[in-house]
């Protein structure tokens, strides 16, 4: 759970950033969140959240 919502958050903080950059538009922005919200009722959401877990677990336990 808090991979997850740490990765909710790195996610948002680069929408903002890219939002007041002018790099990203509100409807590109708001195309991707309506894609994660159906995504996430896939078959393939468990694929994708275990895949996101692993990549934490490595980026982890990395030392610098």
């Amino acid at each position: 759970m808090a991979v997850t919502i740490s990765v909710v958050l790195l996610l948002l903080v680069l929408a903002v950033i890219f939002l007041r950059s002018g790099g990203l538009k509100l409807s590109h922005a708001l195309v991707c969140v309506l894609l994660g919200f159906f995504l996430a009722g896939t078959s393939m959401a468990p694929t994708i959240q275990n895949g996101v877990a692993a990549t934490a677990n490595v980026v982890s336990s990395l030392k610098p």
